[in-house]
């Protein structure tokens, strides 16, 4: 069956097993779509030799030109991590011995190692007992051990300089090696959706479309001349469409892929599915599921929140009992239904979901309730709604997650596993903006989109914005030349701030005055997640907005700007 069918509404997180994983995967041989893992490089401060170079060029833009457009170049690509070190990397660092009994930091990484593939954790622990015993039942590539002449005891002042290393430090350091040394292996190709054209299709798969036309044709039951997901059954291009949903579900092959039509057809006529799109089942769970913006595809995006579960009345709420949790899995239908029949399941067009899961502070898979619940929608998620998933996009990834990733990943085909991105918590707004641009992206995860709210009319979804990186210890400008008198406006935010921002006016003639529209400020993590102004400007001249960066990382600078004509007076 397909596996990215039941990840288009939200499931709680993994349990321990992969039937009931939120990844929806199964050890069934017709079941397709599971993740690619995607993990991402460690931030390494650059040589501060090149700050002077980057704050010495100030980032200008027009009004006119590059307000339209945005620079692809300046966006920062995460890039896979190898999970484990080579013996390479290894015979190339020092080896210390310690006579130490108890767990050293050194061994507490290389567990955590073992186990994790995202390099930015902020706080790292240790596996417990059972995920050890079951991730060690995977099969790891074997690696030559070092050569005795490189173990060397260093001096007794040495070794206890390095015992009060914090983890922290070490970590740091090992991912700064590892990024220079590692060749990441890319076995896997990235997923690219198919368009759904006819003209697109192999001879196989035209065939296979054909056969299963005639098989629906063939029936006696009205049903098949009904709607599905408000879409006529053979009478139009939309149909197929449709149809090679399941095909596809079905590797192509077409009386599976009637078999598994014709249940879901009476799955949809038991389950009242025509009612159940204006039945009230209530807002409690409007932060735990939502629609926002598009992908650069144009895809809608749902963001799946699992951290709203713990809050503990929701939680009791939504699946203490078999009746709540029927409730919720009627609620997940329905807001599945409702994505749905916005798509347009035009040959070439959109038919398929974004899906961003953002699994920070996620209840991990010691949840009971939360497992019966994953358990029942899993089943039919998967058996009715095939191929309704473009792309997995997972933020704020724990460790623990990943580890249960790596033990079930042999199960899951390549093609699942192109489908699946992975970033840890440093890199999830970066990581969107890889497949979403900012302006389509909540504040809450480094964008600047606010739905459904009218607290700033001056910009949209189609105002486009500009992604910046601000080296380590550097100061970036970005310069907005004026050409006439106007009011300008601008939102500008750096994701995580910490840095100071400012922005002036200064006049073309350099007899005029610059006026402080900001004075330099420093914006902490906590303040407003964007910054919106204006200034009116009387006489040419350029807007200067300057952000700088104190700290030892790097850091995304995000604005866009909208020049308005002066109102006659």
């Amino acid at each position: 069956m397909s596996q990215d069918s039941a990840t288009t509404t939200p499931t709680p997180p993994p349990p321990s097993t992969a039937d009931d994983s939120m990844l929806y995967t199964s050890h069934s041989k017709n079941k397709e779509e599971d993740p690619k893992e995607e993990t991402l490089e460690p931030e390494v401060p650059e040589p501060k030799e090149h700050a002077a170079e980057e704050s010495e060029q100030p980032h200008q833009v027009i009004p006119e030109t590059v307000a339209l457009e945005k620079d692809s170049s300046l966006l920062v690509i995460s890039e896979p991590e190898e999970l484990n070190h080579t013996a390479e990397d290894d015979s190339e660092k020092p080896h210390i011995v310690t006579l130490e009994t108890e767990p050293t930091p050194k061994l507490m990484l290389e567990q955590r190692n073992k186990y994790t593939d995202v390099s930015d954790w902020t706080e790292p622990e240790l596996p417990d007992a059972a995920v050890l015993e079951a991730a060690a039942s995977v099969p790891e590539e074997k690696q030559p051990k070092p050569h005795s002449s490189e173990v060397a005891t260093p001096p007794s002042h040495t070794t206890s300089s390095v015992e009060s290393r914090s983890l922290a430090e070490m970590m740091n350091r090992e991912e700064a090696e590892a990024e220079e040394k590692q060749k990441i292996p890319r076995s896997l190709g990235s997923f690219k959706e198919e368009t759904n054209k006819i003209s697109d299709l192999s001879e196989p798969e035209l065939n296979a479309l054909h056969e299963l036309r005639n098989l629906l044709q063939e029936s006696s039951q009205d049903s098949y001349k009904s709607f599905i997901w408000g879409v006529p059954l053979l009478k139009d291009e939309r149909s197929d469409v449709v149809l090679l949903k399941f095909l596809r579900a079905r590797d192509f092959k077409p009386q599976e892929a009637y078999t598994m039509l014709n249940k879901t057809l009476q799955w949809r006529l038991e389950f009242n599915i025509e009612e159940l799109l204006d039945e009230n089942l209530g807002h409690d769970l409007d932060k735990v599921v939502f629609m926002q913006g598009h992908d650069k595809e144009n895809h809608p995006v749902c963001y799946n929140v699992y951290g709203e579960f713990q809050n503990k009345d929701l939680y009791q709420k939504t699946f203490s009992d078999e009746e709540k949790r029927e409730r919720f899995l009627r609620w997940r239908i329905q807001f599945l239904e409702k994505s749905i029949r916005n798509l347009d399941f035009v040959p070439g067009g959109v038919s398929t979901i974004c899906q961003v899961n953002d699994l920070k502070n996620s209840p991990g898979p010691g949840k009971t309730e939360l497992r019966l619940a994953t358990k029942q929608a899993l089943h039919l998620l998967q058996d009715n709604y095939p191929e309704f998933v473009s792309k997995q996009i997972c933020i704020n990834v724990p460790w623990w997650y990943l580890a249960f990733y790596k033990i079930i990943s042999p199960f899951m085909t390549q093609r699942s596993k192109s489908k699946f991105v992975f970033a840890g918590p440093s890199r999830s707004a970066e990581t969107l903006f890889k497949y979403i641009s900012p302006e389509h992206v909540p504040v809450q995860y480094g964008g600047l989109s606010v739905d459904n709210c009218d607290c700033n009319s001056d910009f949209t979804h189609d105002d486009i914005a500009t992604v910046i990186t601000v080296k380590p210890s550097t100061k970036q400008t970005v310069e907005i030349i004026i050409y006439e008198k106007c009011t300008i406006v601008w939102e500008i935010r750096v994701v995580g701030w910490e840095v100071s921002y400012g922005a002036e006016f200064v006049p073309e003639n350099q007899e005029g005055y610059t006026v402080i529209i900001q004075k330099p400020r420093k914006m902490a993590a906590k303040d407003e997640p964007v910054v919106s102004q204006s200034f009116k400007v009387g006489e040419v001249g350029k807007i200067l907005l300057t952000v700088d960066n104190p700290t030892s990382t790097k850091k995304m600078l995000i604005y866009r700007f909208k020049v308005k004509p002066l109102q006659c007076e």
